[in-house]
C-alpha cells in the first residue's frame, strides 16, 4: 500500500510540476476522509535548489528517505544537463525493489538517463517527445496520452498531466474514493484518469458560457431521462441545429458524447458508494439497461461495471488492490 513518498528536488526544476507532487502527496487530507502520506522532499545536496523561474527551494533532507519510500517522484527540470549520478542510482534502486516511480513532464528524461525506461512505454510533454525518442531509442514514446503506466513506472505528459498521473497512482493503490477526495480538494476533475481510461487524450471540457452552464446543470439533474437534442434545444430556447452547433463550440464535444461521459461518471459514483444492482444503476444514470452501460464502460474505461465495483466499491475488500492487470489489458 502507498504510504510514503519521496519527491526528488532537482536543480533548475519547474515550480509548477514540483508543486503538483507536493499538492497531491504532501497535504494531510484526513479531515475530509482522504489519505495522508509520509511525504519528504529530498535532494542529492540539501540546501537551496534552484528553479527555472529564478527562485530557490530550500531542501533539508538528503536522498536517504528515497531508498525506503513507496513512491519516488521526479519533477520536470532542464533537459540538457546530465542528472546527478546519485539521483539516478536512487531511481534504479527504487525500480529494482518494486517501488513506484513517477515522473512529471520532462522528468521522464531523468528516468531515461537512469535507464529505467529501456524497453518500456513512456511519455513526456508533447514538445519533447521527438527529442526523447531520439535520446532513448529503446523506449517507446507515446506523444498522444496524458500518462503511461508500464509496470510500476509512470510517466506523465506535459505540466498538468502530472496531476492525472499522480491521481492514477493514488487510485490504483488506495481506490477511487481516495483519489476523488484529493481531486475535489484540488478542484480538478478526477475523470481525466477515470480508472482505466488513461488513454483518453483530452478530458470532457466544461461549458464556458452561463447559458450553457445552466443547461448542462439541468442535464446533470435529469440524467435518467431521455435527453434528446430537441428537448435540450427547447430548454436553451434555440433551434436544434443551433443548439448542437453552439454546444460543440462551447464544450468541444456533442451533446450525446457529453451526456454519456456524465452518465459514466455518475455510474462510477454509484458503483463505488451504493449497493444498487447494475440494472438499477443503468436506469438511474440514463443508460436504460445494464448491457448498454457495460458497453460504455468497456469502450471508455476498458473495464466492466462489475470489475469496477469489485476494485473500488465500498463493500469490496479490494479497495486498495493494485489494478496493474487491468492497466496492462488497456495498454495492449
Amino acid at each position: 500500500m502507498l504510504t510514503s513518498v519521496a519527491c526528488i528536488a532537482l536543480p533548475q526544476m519547474a515550480p509548477f510540476e514540483f508543486g503538483v507532487l507536493c499538492e497531491v502527496f504532501g497535504i494531510d487530507r484526513s479531515a475530509q476522509g482522504g489519505p495522508t502520506f509520509d511525504f519528504h522532499v529530498v535532494a542529492a545536496d540539501p540546501g537551496p535548489i534552484s528553479t527555472k523561474l529564478g527562485f530557490d527551494v530550500v531542501v533539508h533532507e538528503d536522498l536517504d528517505f528515497a531508498d525506503r519510500a513507496d513512491l519516488v517522484a521526479v519533477p520536470a527540470s532542464i533537459i540538457g544537463s546530465e542528472p546527478d549520478p546519485r539521483v539516478l542510482d536512487v531511481i534504479r534502486r527504487a525500480v529494482d525493489r518494486g517501488a513506484w516511480v513517477l515522473s512529471v513532464c520532462s522528468g521522464a528524461f531523468t528516468l531515461g538517463h537512469a535507464g529505467v525506461l529501456a524497453g518500456r512505454r513512456a511519455t513526456t510533454h508533447w514538445m519533447y517527445t521527438d527529442q526523447m525518442a531520439e535520446m532513448f531509442p529503446d523506449t517507446v514514446v507515446d506523444p498522444d496520452v496524458l500518462f503511461v503506466q508500464d509496470g510500476r513506472v509512470v510517466t506523465g505528459a506535459g505540466t498538468a498531466a502530472g496531476i492525472d498521473a499522480a491521481l492514477h497512482i493514488v487510485r490504483t493503490e488506495l481506490g477511487a474514493a481516495a483519489a476523488n477526495i484529493i481531486a475535489r480538494r484540488m478542484v480538478v476533475p478526477p475523470q481525466r484518469d477515470g480508472g482505466q481510461s488513461q488513454f483518453i487524450q483530452t478530458p470532457v471540457p466544461e461549458c464556458r458560457s452561463d447559458s450553457f452552464a445552466t443547461v448542462t446543470a439541468w442535464m446533470l439533474e435529469h440524467l435518467d431521462e431521455d435527453l434528446t437534442v430537441d428537448l435540450l434545444a427547447r430548454k436553451a430556447l434555440m433551434s436544434p441545429r443551433t443548439f448542437a452547433r453552439r454546444f460543440r463550440a462551447e464544450t468541444g464535444t456533442t451533446p450525446n458524447a457529453w451526456l454519456n461521459r456524465q452518465r459514466l461518471l455518475r455510474a462510477q459514483q454509484l458503483l463505488e458508494e451504493t449497493s444498487l444492482s447494475l440494472e438499477e444503476i443503468a436506469r438511474e444514470t440514463g443508460f436504460g439497461a445494464a448491457a448498454v452501460m457495460r458497453h460504455h464502460f468497456v469502450k471508455v474505461l476498458q473495464t466492466t461495471p462489475t470489475a469496477y465495483r469489485r476494485l473500488f466499491g465500498v463493500r469490496g475488500e479490494s479497495m486498495g488492490e493494485p489494478v496493474r492487470e487491468l492497466v496492462g489489458q488497456a495498454a495492449s
